[in-house]
């Protein structure tokens, strides 16, 4: 991949581009807690071809999200469960209104 190619993919919310040290400062978070969030199956990096772990923005805001719940006293493991549920709320309720507006409404009387 040119290096062009990779700056034009910055703007993708889900291109991997940060560190997990990059991720953490960014977060105002640990390593530690990067990996918890992880082994919790909240978000799951990609791996560069080193090993490393690599993050993309939108894995930062879910993590972010559960750091607020951390950060109120909520232990990791059920944070991570509130956020899975809240997204996949969100995404329900997104399925829903799209079928509202692309179904045609009840029969005329």
């Amino acid at each position: 991949m040119a290096a062009h190619d990779s700056f034009d993919r910055l703007d993708d919310d889900d291109y991997p581009a940060y560190t997990m040290g990059r991720a953490a400062e960014m977060l105002g978070a640990t390593q530690g807690f990067l990996r918890a969030v992880g082994e919790a199956r909240l978000i799951t990096p990609l791996r560069s071809a080193g090993g490393h772990r690599r993050y993309s923005r939108y894995q930062l805001r879910i993590a972010a999200r559960a750091r607020e719940l951390v950060d109120r006293g909520t232990p990791i493991e059920a944070a991570c469960r509130i956020v899975i549920l809240e997204d996949q709320l969100e995404e329900a309720q997104r399925i829903n209104a799209e079928r509202r507006r692309t179904s045609p409404g009840p029969p005329a009387a």
